[in-house]
């Protein structure tokens, strides 16, 4: 499955608000509608936002037919503005819009047209390497994955998320085609209900055995014994460790502490924010009140009641058995281990540095 594809110039993408029920694909050569497509999680996901971002900023500029290489540059940062805006909590998006005002200052003052050329360039290599990105860490975090193991997921972390087969369930994937699974429990994910809309999908149209549950009964599976180990994803991870995933994530790493249970982090090493030193200072989206108060379009709370709708939680590294990235396997201490995957690459054997 592709949720976002390249082809004949124009950008292709699976509306997310609209499945299970529906399987709509969206063309655009409008970067606004890109915007709005992110912001409205039409396309959802850390790496996917990023890799639609890239587009996106090329989409702007070549629509926009500039003339000169300084009007160029000026639309880019305008684009840039309007996606930096859409949603501020997964690195990824920022850390593209970086590269590709990177790739136009590195054309220098050439022509339009070998500007645009560089962007678009930018802008694939951007989507190869989250595929390949997919691919490793399925690879590498497989290995974590016990024979036998039930396994436990928040959210969607497949490939809805990413330009490749995901980061949670790229894990969740390679150790069941091992023949290591034998079940997963999706938590449905309020209020957007991602985990029972998404990922349940995901897994069943993968063959996987698929066992939904409501958020809440996420810590009865935990101490029956049933979840051998937890595996999400990740928008965005702290220098320390530290780690910003969706909402309702945080309770169930207390709660796999509590019964003894490993808590993976999968997640492209483009979602490590060096800059950001800990949990505290990780940016939180704030969503509508309308995606709690209702339901299919039908108020499902009372009138009057004032509403807290944070997009994100922050799961502290304590609680963090290991990060899954492209580059190796880190342990703690994070600091440390997270540091020296940015500054020196993989390790031999999966285990970075």
């Amino acid at each position: 499955m592709t949720t976002l594809e390249w082809a004949d110039g124009r950008l292709r993408f699976i509306d997310q608000t609209r499945l299970p029920a529906e399987e709509i694909m969206v063309e655009t050569t409008d970067h606004r509608v890109v915007c709005e497509a992110i912001r409205s999680l039409k396309i959802r996901g850390a790496p996917a936002i990023g890799v639609a971002a890239a587009f996106a900023v090329f989409l702007a500029v070549r629509e926009s037919h500039c003339s000169t290489p300084p009007e160029l540059h000026a639309v880019l940062r305008s684009a840039v503005d309007d996606l930096s805006a859409t949603r501020p909590t997964a690195v990824n998006l920022f850390a593209a819009l970086r590269r590709m005002e990177e790739a136009a200052r590195a054309s220098g003052g050439k022509s339009v047209a070998a500007i645009l050329e560089r962007l678009s360039a930018e802008a694939l290599a951007i989507q190869r390497e989250d595929v390949e990105s997919c691919r490793r860490i399925g690879e590498l975090g497989a290995g974590l994955i016990a024979p036998r193991s039930s396994l436990l997921t928040h959210c969607n972390a497949g490939a809805l998320a990413t330009a490749g087969e995901g980061t949670a369930l790229a894990v969740i994937a390679e150790a069941a085609r091992r023949g290591n699974v034998l079940r997963v429990f999706v938590d449905e994910t309020r209020p957007l209900f991602q985990g029972a809309r998404l990922t349940a999908w995901e897994l069943v149209r993968l063959g996987i055995e698929t066992v939904l549950i409501t958020d809440s009964t996420a810590a009865s599976v935990l101490r029956r014994g049933d979840v051998q180990a937890v595996v999400v994803g990740a928008d965005r991870i702290a220098a320390n460790g530290d780690t910003a995933n969706k909402v309702g994530t945080y309770p169930v790493a207390v709660l796999a502490m509590r019964h003894g249970v490993p808590f993976y982090v999968a997640a492209p090493t483009s979602t490590i924010d060096a800059g950001i030193p800990d949990g505290e200072h990780i940016p939180i989206e704030e969503r509508d009140e309308s995606e709690v108060t209702h339901f299919g379009g039908k108020r499902i709370a009372a009138r009057g009641v004032k509403v807290y709708a944070p997009a994100f939680d922050v799961t502290p590294g304590a609680l963090v058995s290991a990060i899954v990235t492209e580059r190796g396997i880190l342990r703690p201490p994070f600091p440390e281990s997270l540091a020296g995957v940015l500054r020196r690459g993989s390790a031999p054997g999966g285990e970075a540095p």
